[in-house]
């Protein structure tokens, strides 16, 4: 009897459906500008970046975070460590829909901030007594985080309904 052996074929389907599912839950940046704060010889000037995330599962809100971005050739080559300082505003710019009950707190967006093990986070927390929504970021380390934060929040119309996940 003659076997055939064949190289496995990675299952391509399950890959996609996962990159699917981790892309829906998180919201993605998009660049509003950059401001430079110190001269770089060799290689990008020090900036602070401004970015905009929109709420991945509440339509209408967006928020502003304000960080620095380290340069020089550390920073071109994308091997240094921002800053764990960073600010906060989110606002509601268009009519609020909420698709599906919401966690009382999620991350909303995650952004490395060096090659190894420090990432700047964005939480969405529902504050249903107040019918609100309250954003925090900060900086996570592995080993050694920061208290550094900011906090925002978002009322939303006592008219419309918040849906919160039991």
């Amino acid at each position: 009897m003659n076997t055939i052996l064949r190289p496995a074929r990675p299952n391509l389907g399950i890959g996609l459906l996962l990159a699917a599912m981790l892309a829906g839950t998180q919201a993605h940046a998009e660049m509003v500008g950059d401001v430079d704060t110190a001269f770089k010889l060799i290689g990008p000037d020090h900036k602070i970046v401004i970015e905009a995330y929109d709420d991945p599962k509440v339509n209408g809100v967006t928020c502003y975070v304000s960080r620095a971005k380290t340069g020089g050739l550390a920073g071109a080559f994308g091997v240094a460590e921002d800053k764990a300082e960073a600010s906060i505003a989110c606002r509601q710019v268009g009519p609020i829909e909420i698709g599906e009950p919401l966690p009382r707190q999620e991350e909303v967006f995650s952004e490395r901030q060096s090659i190894l093990f420090k990432r700047l986070r964005v939480v969405r927390m529902v504050d249903v007594p107040r019918h609100t929504l309250v954003y925090l970021t900060y900086s996570e380390k592995l080993v050694d985080g920061s208290p550094e934060n900011a906090v925002t929040a978002v009322p939303v119309d006592r008219a419309l309904p918040l849906p919160v996940k039991p």
